[in-house]
């Protein structure tokens, strides 16, 4: 039987030397640490979507830059397709919404946390970014 697909964009959120990650409050993944972000609804891009997302959960307004990859992940009971943004914030506070806590990360900091499968195969991707960009 062939796995659903759920799509999803993520947004790497940088500042100076540092990005942004939230903590799971809920579900399956309570606990875990992820790059904010959510479903693509039909309608949207996967940088519209993105805006919308950050806005429902932390309040704030971002700018999208480019596609760092898109992370292709077999979960057991589905199949996630997840791009992930450069993005940097133009406007608010942040205000967590629903995530439990969160924190800016140096990247010698990344492996201080746990953080969901998904999330951990672009962790070197943007550690390599961040280095090319510094």
């Amino acid at each position: 039987m062939k796995k659903k697909t759920i799509r999803v964009t993520a947004a790497v959120i940088y500042h100076g030397d540092k990005i942004f990650a939230t903590e799971r409050g809920y579900g399956e993944f309570k606990g875990l640490w992820e790059f904010p972000g959510g479903k693509i609804e039909p309608d949207e891009s996967p940088q519209e979507a993105l805006i919308r997302e950050i806005k429902e959960e932390l309040d704030i307004d971002i700018s999208v830059g480019d596609l760092i990859d898109t992370v292709e992940y077999d979960y057991p009971h589905f199949h996630l397709s997840m791009d992930c943004f450069w993005c940097s914030i133009s406007a608010g506070e942040i205000s967590l919404k629903e995530a439990e806590s969160a924190r800016w990360f140096k990247t010698t900091e990344l492996n201080e946390v746990v953080w969901l499968p998904a999330d951990i195969e672009l962790l070197e991707t943007i550690k390599n970014q961040l280095k090319q960009i510094g």
